[in-house]
């Protein structure tokens, strides 16, 4: 996306979760992991001031634009899977030794990240750095507001559709180096995180580290379990799920400024009813999922 583009507010979605059946693509073996049906509206926009967001789509902006340049959405580590040329428009998967697959190709998937003055007014005003994934996509504008109004400070945002642990860490850094920190970070991250859930104690370490003993950082755990996958699939989320969230709470303890947001605990704690809260086992329902995690992070930030 041209850096001119930030003076638009581009909106993609929505986005869902499915599994397959298996079925023959390019002579291998894959099941479909997440598929984004897209519809897309662009809207002219004021300043990069009011517009927090600048949302990702490969549109080009007109000459002469000399607004606010946008931050360019680099993957420094893509998916650890190989890409297929072309590229589809969704993440694949193929039978990976975690069970639950292997994570294909996402860089192109819908996201929603902040202009450069909202991430810069972020930092000066002592406000939210927000980390997440699709569910961060679907979820992120009423969980903005709700923490905007909540702390009184501005919220900037890296919400990219099938991104790990290591993209969003790799943000991470990046804003660092570029603009500083806030002393709050919430990682919203980790649900792609099942199809190689050994890794992810190191991105959690690594983010850790980049933040600093000094600043907090709130990281949402994991409940997957794919409803239209098979018993076999479903087991293998559920149990790479409580891998991840027992790396998560490992670091925890050792690190007095990471707080483990518990949405797993919420909704093993309701087992009949969590079709009501998830729509397809790892993404929300609207509007009783969305409010409902959107609550517990809004919550976290308040201790």
């Amino acid at each position: 996306m041209s850096r001119r583009d930030a003076g638009r507010e581009l909106f993609v979605g929505p986005w869902r979760l499915i599994t397959g059946p298996w079925m023959a693509l390019s002579g291998a073996l894959t099941a479909v992991a997440l598929l984004g049906g897209t519809t897309m509206a662009v809207v002219n926009a004021g300043s990069d001031a009011d517009q927090p967001l600048v949302n990702v789509a490969a549109a080009e902006a007109p000459s002469g634009d000399d607004r606010t340049p946008t931050p360019s959405p680099s993957v420094p580590r893509p998916s650890r899977a190989p890409s297929p040329p072309p590229a589809p428009e969704f993440p694949v998967t193929e039978p990976g030794q975690s069970g639950s697959g292997r994570l294909g190709p996402w860089e192109n998937l819908s996201r929603r990240i902040s202009s450069v003055a909202k991430i810069r007014a972020a930092v000066r005003d002592d406000g939210v750095f927000m980390f997440g994934d699709s569910i961060a996509v679907q979820d992120g504008p009423a969980l903005e507001k709700l923490v905007a109004a909540q702390t009184g400070t501005p919220v900037a945002v890296h919400d990219w559709s099938g991104q790990p642990a290591s993209a969003a860490v790799d943000a991470l850094a990046e804003w660092s180096r570029e603009y500083g920190l806030p002393d709050r970070i919430v990682m919203a991250v980790g649900s792609n995180d099942i199809f190689e859930p050994s890794a992810f104690a190191t991105e959690v370490e690594q983010a850790m580290k980049i933040a600093g003993p000094k600043r907090t950082v709130y990281w949402v755990n994991v409940h997957a379990g794919r409803f239209d996958a098979s018993a076999a699939v479903q087991s293998a989320d559920r149990a790479n799920s409580v891998l991840i969230n027992k790396s998560l709470d490992r670091a925890a303890a050792r690190h007095r400024n990471l707080h483990v947001v518990r949405w797993s605990e919420f909704l093993s704690a309701r087992p009949g009813q969590v079709r009501a809260y998830l729509r397809d086992g790892i993404h929300t329902t609207q509007p009783a999922g969305q409010k409902a995690r959107n609550a517990l992070i809004a919550q976290a930030l308040k201790s």
